[in-house]
């Protein structure tokens, strides 16, 4: 089992300001003419690469946010981008040129999007219908757990928030990982072999409907992680084969460490700001949320995920 690290932070413990920073004055400035000479080109944001830029404060800037995803608590929230001055499309490309400066941007679902609008769609969370595109409470999970190659980084950039709700929560699975072991390490054990996931549709039409994979792994004395609590239990269903007992309760022990009191981080997610976080120790959630009625003004994110290993298709040239 995985020794105890200072990687397994209790959000209540964490110093006043712990992963948050300021985007420089001369940071915002060289992103916005960046974003402005390349919106002239009228090519698409994916086709923008860091060749044709210098940004050299930039990647100086974004080579300190790399030591805390890295070697520090696994998140980083950036505020803010200028959007007064960018506008929404300018903003898209600047999000897209810091991001890359971190690892490359890959497909998010089975037709390719490299760039993924997270917004409420009215459609109720289910087989087909991720819960990122409805205003559901999530629980704390990582991004496409049920994927053959999980992203390592995910980054969120808010463009509007709703108008009541969605508050944002991250928590370290490590620290839910290590919490479990002193207290029962035989729940913890059936963490570590295998559940069925649902794959949510993103595969090919006659292709299985699940996956099936441990939530915890350690790869080089290092934790990795795949959670999500909804996608284990479409994906048991959709296998015929229901939850065993020591699995549920294996399952409600984590969730329940997760959500104990001081354990995660929140914060409301606001226009401009950019969240990274490590997807494969960092579990995150968010609440329900109310939204606009005017579709202008409805919440908007706009996600990236980010992975230097494999192909950057949606398997990463992976085949189950």
């Amino acid at each position: 089992m995985l020794d105890a690290s200072s990687r397994a932070w209790r959000g209540s413990e964490l110093a006043s300001g712990t992963g948050r920073f300021d985007l420089p004055l001369e940071v915002a400035e060289e992103l916005t003419v960046a974003a402005r000479i390349y919106e002239q080109s009228g090519q698409p944001i994916i086709e923008a690469h860091l060749a044709q830029f210098e940004l050299t404060v930039t990647k100086e800037f974004i080579a300190k946010v790399l030591v805390e995803l890295k070697d520090g608590v696994g998140f980083a929230l950036i505020d803010r981008l200028p959007l007064d001055e960018l506008g929404e499309d300018g903003a898209k490309i600047a999000y897209w040129l810091m991001c890359s400066l971190i690892e490359r941007p890959v497909a998010q679902n089975w037709i390719g999007d490299l760039i993924y609008d997270v917004t409420d769609t009215g459609r109720p969370p289910g087989n087909g219908v991720r819960p990122d595109k409805t205003n559901a409470e999530q629980n704390f999970h990582t991004d496409n757990s049920y994927n053959l190659c999980p992203p390592n980084y995910v980054t969120l950039l808010c463009l509007r928030a709703a108008k009541i709700g969605g508050l944002s929560h991250i928590v370290s699975l490590e620290a839910a990982h290590e919490a479990l072991r002193l207290e029962r390490p035989d729940l913890l054990n059936r963490l570590y072999q295998p559940f069925y996931f649902d794959r949510q549709k993103e595969h090919a039409p006659k292709d299985t409907m699940t996956t099936h994979h441990p939530l915890f792994t350690v790869e080089d004395n290092r934790l990795l992680a795949r959670l999500s609590r909804f996608q284990v239990s479409n994906g048991q269903r959709l296998a015929g084969e229901p939850i065993d007992a020591l699995g549920v309760e294996a399952l409600d022990a984590l969730e329940a460490h997760m959500n104990a009191p001081g354990m995660d981080v929140s914060f409301t997610f606001e226009p401009g700001q950019i969240q990274i976080l490590d997807n494969r120790r960092i579990g995150h959630r968010r609440t329900g949320f109310e939204d606009w009625p005017e579709p202008h003004l409805k919440r908007l994110l706009v996600r990236l995920w980010l992975r230097n290993w494999g192909s950057s298709d949606y398997h990463g040239g992976l085949d189950l």
